[in-house]
């Protein structure tokens, strides 16, 4: 493997985990790449772009990232920090712009219709403080999240779900990746998680290089791993051709 490959490091989304990438992993292994399924902490954009930072610092050489749906500003923020990332690629998701939280974007388009149905219950953030956190009703989660999956299989991702604080519909980041970065987005027509009009939008304004799915569902990582692994190898063939420097200017 040439020595500035670069490794694939993927980003979940708010109400799921790591392994809700695992047909997508396998996809990749079989490419030759090196992969690391990050697990998102989901407590809110600041925290979980400074966490994936973190992990980051940990790779050697350079490092395509990739977000599912909210991991996608997880992305947007930790890809404008971290100096050794050299590709996004965002799945089934939001690319926001500096201030712009997913309640800003969403309120310009017809709002996704499992908002509403989340369930909000409340955990403790150390101390006396304490906060609001969201999960999709199991009866909810096929028909809003994964349409195009099997019954039994929508149940289990339903529970392994994690839930995700309630602060990242309206925290915004201080900075925006795919502004210098190389970008790709995959567009999942049929979804109703995150409208795919936000979808669109967002990836065309950013100038990205975009696959439109317009059959599937917000799981395209499970129900359509190898599209999805084509994409990101794609954004790893273009840069592993790209000068890497561990820095940027």
């Amino acid at each position: 493997m040439h020595p500035t490959r670069p490794t694939v490091v993927l980003v979940h989304d708010g109400c799921s985990d790591a392994s809700s990438w695992f047909g997508v992993i396998a996809e990749l292994h079989w490419r030759g790449l090196t992969v690391l399924a990050a697990a998102n902490p989901l407590r809110g954009l600041a925290h979980d772009a400074a966490y994936l930072v973190s992990v980051l610092a940990g790779v050697e050489g350079p490092v395509v990232l990739v977000g599912h749906s909210y991991g996608g500003a997880v992305i947007t923020e930790a890809g404008a920090v971290a100096p050794n990332v050299v590709a996004l690629v965002y799945v089934a998701a939001y690319l926001p712009d500096v201030g712009e939280s997913h309640d800003v974007l969403a309120g310009r388009f017809a709002p996704s219709p499992l908002i509403p149905r989340l369930r909000r219950t409340e955990f403790t953030t150390g101390g006396t403080g304490r906060a609001a956190e969201l999960t999709v009703p199991a009866e909810c989660f096929r028909p809003f999240v994964a349409a195009d999956l099997d019954e039994e299989v929508a149940q289990v991702l339903a529970v392994l779900q994690r839930p995700v604080a309630e602060r990242v519909l309206t925290d915004a980041p201080t900075a925006a990746g795919w502004r210098t970065l190389p970008t790709w987005a995959l567009v999942t027509g049929a979804d109703r998680a995150l409208p795919p009009a936000v979808q669109r939008f967002t990836a065309e304004r950013a100038g990205a290089t975009v696959l439109d799915l317009p059959e599937v569902s917000h799981s395209v990582a499970v129900s359509r791993p190898t599209a999805v692994a084509e994409l990101i190898h794609d954004a790893v063939r273009a840069g592993a051709a790209a000068p890497f420097r561990p820095g940027r200017e």
